[in-house]
């Protein structure tokens, strides 16, 4: 009675651990990265410096909250840079070249990605393709159209009919259309993240939807027993992954004014790593969208003081791969049974 009083214990205490850090440990280590960086790194507690970090970082923010559902459900997409990048030069592609605007560009851009998506979890829900496989395809595929689309050059978007809006969706201030106090002095991208952020935790924590991801993440066939449509629920997740890594392409193409097939390189392992920096577990069933906004905002912070301190853009990568290592070390030590 003892040993399993003990084991019971044991259980208890991991399952304890892993709450309080999905809850309070990526804010917390976001909080103690800043006051250190306020500290020693020059500048970076600056007006301006902050409303860089908070554009730059929203693209992440968007890729990663989609990434959040995929995970739950126990999966993975190893595509959403390439999906990105298809969406962009898809949508220039016809603003452009075709002389259509980007408002007609735009929209046509998101729904490949959405049909990215579609494909995606078609693959994993009905072949039963794993889902490393599946989006790897995916990523290269993607990636290739985008570099037929534009021959491998940039398509500058400076002509494009609609730009001067699109651009302030990606770059502008709300106050420069919307005279509204507080959030007004707020960079748009940002503004769209927190929107993005917001839906994702309603979905995820108020809904039936949200149920069925974490049920299916936690025990797919249970979940199928109980009823749940885990093919539907699967193909959903997946094409609203791609729907935002579609729609954080408009917003970068948007903001530098061009787009390039090379754009979202390597943006599936930001997304995976703010995913689990942020406490959701890469087994499944297990995550929170409020984290991933943690873990992204951590990323994006370390990388920003580390550039202030001039540390080089390679020790930077080492950097960051530690962090991820020891965010994965902490998960699997919380599950170890």
């Amino acid at each position: 009675m003892g040993r399993a009083e003990a084991i019971v214990g044991i259980e208890k205490w991991r399952e304890w651990l892993w709450k309080l850090w999905a809850q309070f440990g990526p804010g917390v280590a976001t909080g103690l990265i800043c006051i250190v960086l306020a500290t020693i790194a020059p500048n970076f507690a600056t007006a301006e410096n902050w409303q860089n970090l908070l554009r730059q970082m929203s693209f992440n923010i968007i890729v990663s909250v989609g990434m959040t559902m995929v995970i739950i459900t126990s999966g993975i997409d190893l595509s959403v840079g390439s999906v990105m990048a298809l969406c962009e030069c898809t949508f220039a592609y016809i603003a452009v070249t075709y002389g259509f605007g980007l408002a007609v560009g735009v929209p046509i851009g998101l729904l490949v990605a959405v049909l990215c998506g579609f494909i995606n979890g078609a693959l994993v829900a009905f072949v039963r393709l794993p889902p490393f496989i599946a989006t790897l395809g995916m990523m290269s595929i993607a990636r290739g159209l985008a570099l037929v689309f534009t021959g491998g050059f940039s398509i500058s978007l400076l002509q494009a009919r609609g730009i001067d809006l699109f651009h302030w969706l990606g770059d502008g201030l709300l106050s420069e259309k919307l005279a509204l106090p507080i959030i007004g002095g707020l960079p748009m991208p940002v503004l769209i993240a927190g929107f993005v952020v917001l839906v994702g935790y309603i979905i995820l924590s108020h809904t039936r939807f949200g149920r069925y991801v974490y049920a299916i993440g936690g025990n797919e066939e249970a979940a199928r027993l109980c009823g749940v449509n885990v093919a539907l629920v699967k193909l959903s997740v997946y094409c609203m992954c791609g729907f935002l890594a579609g729609l954080s392409g408009v917003l970068l193409g948007g903001r530098v004014r061009s787009v390039r097939p090379t754009d979202g390189q390597m943006w599936e392992l930001d997304a995976i790593a703010a995913v689990v920096i942020g406490g959701t577990s890469l087994i499944g069933g297990r995550g929170t969208v409020i984290g991933t906004f943690f873990g992204a905002a951590l990323i994006a912070i370390l990388r920003n003081g580390l550039v202030l301190l001039r540390v080089s853009a390679f020790w930077q990568q080492v950097i960051v791969g530690c962090v991820i290592i020891l965010a994965v070390m902490f998960d699997r030590l919380v599950r170890r049974r």
